[in-house]
């Protein structure tokens, strides 16, 4: 079913989607050989417009890619549960203090042993631009099931669910 959500119906359900994921593929454009570059991060933050932050280190190649083409391309996928997302935006890159200081979490201590005043430490910003998210209201498990009920008796169930636009 589609569910095309708007202003803080969508604000919410992206953010819930993001902080049950935290993990994405950060997809970024090679000004070189046309190609895209994936590797995972986990989002440190979500601001109440809908920007998402990631700490990086300033001297790796996402850093260049998005001060070379900003247009970058998340997705998030749930582990254990059906909830994709997949999230297109601009990404700007931030090496103020005040904010890697306000965007601090012990956790990035283990990739940045120099905590918030390790010159290398930055910040990635990315505004969202598109967004659009698929969810189950059934586990994999069920999902599994009814497959398999299908499979037998010929009969098709469909799961449950939605998808739509977020508009942010």
């Amino acid at each position: 079913m589609e569910k095309n959500l708007q202003n803080e119906e969508a604000l919410k359900k992206f953010k819930k989607i993001v902080e049950d994921v935290r993990i994405c593929m950060f997809i970024t454009n090679t000004r070189d050989d046309d190609q895209e570059h994936t590797r995972p991060m986990a989002n440190v933050a979500v601001d109440d417009d809908g920007s998402l932050w990631f700490y990086t280190d300033i001297r790796s190649i996402k850093v260049e890619e998005v001060a070379a083409d900003r247009d970058v391309h998340l997705t998030f996928a749930h582990p254990g549960k059906t909830t994709y997302m997949d999230v297109w935006g601009k990404g700007t890159v931030s090496t103020d203090r005040g904010l890697i200081k306000e965007k601090w979490s012990p956790v990035v201590k283990a990739y940045f042993p120099g905590g918030v005043d390790d010159p290398n430490l930055a910040l990635l910003k990315v505004k969202p631009t598109d967004v659009y998210y698929w969810e189950s209201e059934t586990g994999k498990m069920m999902q599994f099931l009814k497959m398999a009920t299908a499979a037998v008796t010929g009969k098709t169930e469909v799961a449950k669910g939605a998808e739509g636009k977020l508009d942010i």
